[in-house]
């Protein structure tokens, strides 16, 4: 892992191992962390360029608050950048004079549980494999990569800690809880199409007729569209760089992965219908 997912919670949590203001001073300094803001890019949500100093966990909430708002792939970096300094600076070993605590460390731990990352007491980090998931917690993982992708965070849409692209696994998810079982050799647009059959939701093979809702053209629309999303994908690539084919501009990426965010979201909200 390069990034970690940044929510409140881990906002909350991350800004307090830094916190040594009711203690004597421990690393990670100021322009330990400074350098990590400016590496990142996040030097807009720096309160020291634009006021008096600020502790350093006023400091590193307001760069994360403002990073998730402005930039929210460059504040992922961050947050596992500061881990990363943090684990450096002996942050999580008891013996070290910079040592974090336990009781900062228990809730850093609880708040990446939340986006099924296992944090471990010595800073270790590691995304908690979707393929062990199943059920309504599978579909909570889901849709953590669901807001990720909304937000135009180009590896939420195509890693999800499986083989499969966000809405491969959605599609595979939605017909595991509704049919028990899905086609794993089948292609992705024969995939999508049992996913959208098994929510009753229409695709090109179901003919328009008249008098049909409005919503079932926009339905055949959003099966094209997730169809041609996924033709844009580097196929033939290494798995290293931009997983889009070479000459896509960067606008087009983030159209492609926001879309693919937004379709998602629309088939997980119908599989919660058909649970309800």
């Amino acid at each position: 892992m390069d990034k970690i997912p940044i929510n409140d919670p881990i906002i909350v949590s991350l800004s307090r191992l830094v916190d040594d203001a009711q203690k004597e001073r421990r690393d990670p300094s100021h322009s330990d962390i400074q350098n990590v803001i400016q590496s990142c890019q996040l030097s807009g949500g720096d309160p020291h360029n634009s006021g008096p100093p600020v502790g350093k966990l006023k400091r590193v909430r307001s760069v994360l608050y403002w990073g998730l708002e402005n930039q929210p792939s460059d504040v992922e970096i961050f947050g596992y950048k500061l881990i990363s300094l943090i684990k450096g600076c002996g942050g999580f070993r008891k013996a070290s004079p910079n040592y974090v605590g336990e009781d900062s460390i228990k809730n850093l731990c609880d708040a990446f549980k939340s986006v099924n990352i296992l944090f471990l007491e010595d800073g270790t980090i590691t995304p908690i494999t979707l393929e062990n998931l199943s059920g309504q917690q599978l579909t909570e993982a889901l849709q953590i990569y669901v807001d990720r992708a909304k937000r135009g965070i180009e590896d939420a849409a195509l890693s999800v800690g499986t083989s499969k692209d966000l809405l491969e696994a959605v599609s595979a998810h939605i017909l595991q809880e509704l049919w028990g079982t899905y086609p794993r050799k089948d292609n992705f647009p024969t995939l999508l199409g049992q996913a959208f059959s098994a929510l009753e939701l229409s695709t090109p093979e179901h003919k328009e007729k008249s008098g049909e809702h409005p919503r079932c053209k926009v339905e055949r629309a959003m099966y094209q569209l997730a169809c041609s999303l996924n033709t844009l994908r580097n196929k033939q690539g290494s798995g290293h760089g931009r997983p889009w084919v070479p000459d896509l501009k960067n606008n087009e990426a983030k159209f492609a992965i926001e879309s693919i965010g937004v379709i998602s979201e629309y088939l997980l909200e119908k599989l919660k219908i058909k649970r309800a």
